[in-house]
């Protein structure tokens, strides 16, 4: 099936600069081209409606981005033609997510299965607001490899969605905060590009970063610090935030259902000992966090470990501190 047929690049100005600086941009314009579409091909159209959840990149009215999660019986996501992905349940009241879904707002999804390891991306618009949730037109849609995630058997429980969730407002990362991001192995990213709005490479992303546990380091309670390993070398996510520094960040506990959502402002570390000190990190990402919400057992999944990612074992861990 083809790909992208367009004349302007499938890649945004940040994204082509980072390619142009590992000496990869005319290799990555094909592969582009070849990969990236404007609208659904059929293996994600059926890809979708197997999820028991969802990742989403919102916006907020000052621009800021949020990661956040939406979860349903499989077969709430739907595609009635390849232009159009539907998605039928409610956001959570609490969560910054709910104000923000808008008619003609930028929205960034992530559909990914745990299990196989299997990720789909797509950027869109909002189309419409239902009843039961929001309808979104294709912008950009693409695969993403299955690096660094960990392997989990997730189902939707019904019994356990809860419509009274409270978000909880944070300001700082306290002490048992700081333990639950220094023992994540996963969480989702939020940016965003801004441009001309007939600019199909403008728009929200969300993706997911993994690593051993204790690959996010706290600084301190405003500050946290992650590895960025190499990747699909399309480069959305720090394309975006070289352009904007703008970032939302996703912590969910698997154990207990809770969500950290943070959102804050980026620098892309791209040289230095702190990066030397990391085995695999090709770039360090330090977040200067501004707010975030707690949202207790806001997930009604059930989700198993199963094994980590066998690439964890080209990454180190950052140097222990005495």
């Amino acid at each position: 099936m083809s790909g992208w047929t367009r004349e302007t690049s499938p890649f945004h100005a940040g994204e082509q600069a980072v390619q142009e600086r590992y000496g990869i941009r005319d290799r990555m314009e094909k592969q582009g081209r070849r990969i990236i579409r404007d609208f659904l091909p059929e293996q994600h159209r059926t890809f979708y409606p197997q999820l028991p959840f969802l990742l989403v990149g919102s916006l907020d009215k000052e621009g800021r981005p949020w990661a956040s999660i939406v979860a349903g019986q499989p077969g709430f996501i739907s595609s009635p033609d390849p232009q159009t992905l539907s998605i039928q349940t409610q956001s959570i009241a609490a969560d910054p997510l709910h104000q923000n879904l808008k008619v003609g707002a930028d929205i960034g999804l992530l559909g990914i299965d745990l299990y196989s390891r299997r990720r789909n991306r797509m950027n869109g618009v909002i189309h419409q607001i239902t009843s039961d949730g929001f309808i979104v037109a294709v912008k950009q849609t693409f695969g993403n490899c299955p690096q660094y995630i960990q392997k989990r058997a997730v189902q939707f429980i019904p019994e356990q969605v809860n419509q009274e969730i409270v978000g909880t407002a944070v300001a700082a990362l306290d002490s048992d905060f700081q333990s639950w991001v220094e023992s994540a192995d996963t969480f989702f990213i939020a940016t965003r590009y801004v441009d001309s709005a007939s600019n199909l490479a403008h728009g929200v992303d969300v993706s997911h970063r993994g690593g051993k546990p204790g690959f996010v380091r706290v600084d301190n309670a405003k500050t946290l610090t992650f590895p960025d390993f190499a990747g699909n070398l399309a480069f959305n996510t720090i394309g975006n935030l070289i352009l904007d520094p703008r970032v939302g960040l996703l912590f969910p506990n698997f154990q207990t259902g809770d969500l950290l959502t943070l959102t804050g402002k980026a620098d892309v570390m791209w040289e230095g000992e702190d990066l030397q000190s990391f085995e695999g990190a090709e770039r360090l990402v330090q977040v200067s966090l501004e707010a975030g919400f707690l949202l207790k057992s806001a997930l009604p999944l059930q989700i198993d470990f199963q094994e980590f990612s066998p690439f964890l074992h080209k990454t180190g861990s950052w140097p222990k501190t005495v």
